[in-house]
């Protein structure tokens, strides 16, 4: 499905119409550059590879600078392949955040804040130990049994204990667009999206 590659810029909040005070985060949205079309013919499936905000020639390997020239672009920070783009996408082309409207319902990927290693109350919303009495003094925060004993003399796999927590792909599905502002490639979603600012997001439509 077509879809364009953004920056994380932060949130902030609107009033719609009727006033209420609604969250939202602001994206730049592109604009991307077509850096290959992929056949069915000479690479086994279509799609479209789209690449977003320049890097400097120092910075890339002679390779991306071999890629990105057959499409008469700079080399970029970031590139991703979509599908379903249609026929009429040629090498080289803009892809701008005109294709997005106001009211459209769109999927936004990214990677979530890092967190580190975390215990189960934080990465799994444990309850922890309620009353601290019968000499219970410290261990408020701890999963409690793993397992059963004699038998099956192991622990299950998936269970959920303490480990990293965030830094995983997210995907947040059927995010409202409440605002496009073309002129400066800026697209403002309802509500949050994955990721710290500054980041990529993945837009699809």
């Amino acid at each position: 499905m077509p879809g364009l590659i953004g920056k994380k810029i932060g949130m902030t909040s609107v009033f719609s119409v009727e006033g209420r005070n609604i969250p939202c985060t602001v994206i730049e949205a592109g604009p991307c550059t077509v850096s290959q079309v992929r056949t069915l013919e000479k690479d086994g499936y279509e799609a479209v590879q789209l690449g977003f905000q320049d890097k400097k020639e120092k910075h890339a390997t002679k390779p991306e600078i071999g890629h990105f020239k057959k499409a008469g672009s700079a080399p970029k920070n970031k590139v991703v392949e979509f599908d379903g783009f249609g026929a009429d996408v040629k090498l080289g082309d803009i892809i701008t955040v005109d294709m997005l409207e106001v009211s459209n319902f769109i999927d936004i990927t990214g990677i979530s804040k890092g967190k580190g290693f975390q215990g189960v109350v934080r990465r799994h919303g444990f309850g922890g130990v309620g009353e601290s009495t019968h000499g219970q003094h410290n261990r408020l925060r701890a999963p409690g049994s793993i397992g059963a004993s004699s038998y099956p003399s192991r622990v299950f796999k998936g269970m959920r204990m303490a480990g990293r927590m965030g830094g995983a792909k997210i995907t947040v599905q059927n995010i409202e667009v409440l605002k496009v502002i073309p002129e400066n490639n800026l697209v403002i979603v309802k509500g949050s999206v994955p990721g710290a600012n500054g980041s990529y997001l993945i837009l699809l439509k």
